[in-house]
């Protein structure tokens, strides 16, 4: 009895760490292909491009959302051809590169733009790839908050 009591405590205890860790791979539940680690946070990613100087992150905005200071509009990547249009211009960066990709039109529990993008990136040998952390959207998430956006031309 002692030793199936033994068994039954080392399950459950695993089973604590495989949840932990599938834990760490949402935000507001949504699960993907990337740990929490690679998430990135609004406030981080604020700060980091209102620093004068070189950038630290290639920004990539996949979504149908406003751009954010810094970052190159691809548009949502669950349309073919945007996705392509990302692909081609992960192509044009050294594979050492500091990628951030963001989408915000919608909770990132529903977004259909994040996960094609994220698994592009890493399909083409980018080890350093950030997700923008937005839960609800990037107004509520970026926007409200007063972070950077890109200057629009009066043009």
């Amino acid at each position: 009895m002692k030793n199936f009591q033994c068994k039954l405590w080392i399950s459950l205890i695993f089973l604590m760490f495989i949840s932990i860790d599938l834990k760490a791979q949402t935000s507001g539940g949504m699960q993907g292909p990337w740990l929490k680690s690679q998430l990135i946070e609004p406030q981080e990613l604020a700060a980091i491009i209102s620093r004068p100087g070189k950038q630290e992150y290639a920004v990539f905005n996949i979504g149908a959302v406003e751009d954010i200071k810094g970052a190159k509009h691809i548009g949502p990547v669950s349309k073919a051809q945007n996705l392509e249009d990302f692909k081609r211009a992960l192509t044009k960066l050294p594979k050492s590169s500091r990628i951030v990709i963001y989408c915000g039109c919608c909770p990132f529990t529903k977004c259909p733009n994040v996960g094609p993008a994220f698994i592009a990136a890493q399909k083409l040998g980018f080890a350093n790839v950030k997700i923008l952390d937005l839960p609800v959207n990037l107004k509520t998430n970026w926007t409200a908050k007063g972070y950077p956006l890109a200057e629009v031309s009066s043009n």
